[in-house]
């Protein structure tokens, strides 16, 4: 019965297992915003490229997990730039939130004064490029780094999905 048991759980284990990569090559631009878009691979290759560098990918703890050398990709502020928020005075952008989230479920958060009124807006790109490989190409696809994080695993996100723009009241 032990045996059983064991093979049940072994079998229900490998069932549960993570799937496979599933590629974005387009995102949405939703929420609290006058008119929602789809950004695709042809729209991002259009903005300009900027090179990024090479990331020591860290996880929560600090410890490095590994190096992604030659990123190439576009400051995700430029991509926003174009978003209209659903806002009746510009003093209240403050008030907005950007929610990244890739298919798998994983979401970070840029608050709309960090985009657009600090340093780190400078820093937070949709990868376009990694290892001298185009993001097409990559089971990854559409990724996101702030490249400045202290600990950058953090916000690194994989198969960029959808950005949910909200307000906090």
């Amino acid at each position: 019965m032990k045996k059983l048991v064991f093979l049940f759980l072994l079998y229900s284990a490998a069932a549960f297992a993570q799937e496979p990569l599933k590629q974005t090559l387009s995102f949405s631009i939703s929420g609290q915003i006058k008119n929602p878009s789809i950004i695709t691979m042809d729209s991002l290759n259009s903005c300009p490229v900027k090179a990024i560098g090479d990331i020591k990918v860290t996880d929560h703890t600090g410890t490095f997990k590994h190096e992604d050398d030659r990123l190439k990709g576009v400051l995700l502020k430029d991509i926003l730039s174009h978003t209209q928020l659903a806002a009746n005075s510009p003093k209240l952008f403050s008030r907005f939130y950007f929610a990244c989230s890739g298919n798998d479920g994983y979401t970070v958060v840029y608050s709309w004064n960090e985009l657009f009124n600090t340093e780190v807006g400078n820093h937070v790109f949709i990868i376009l490029e990694k290892n001298g490989i185009k993001a097409e190409k990559m089971p990854e696809s559409i990724q996101m780094t702030s490249a400045t994080d202290f600990k950058t695993g953090r916000r690194y996100l994989h198969n960029l999905e959808k950005i949910e723009v909200g307000e906090v009241n």
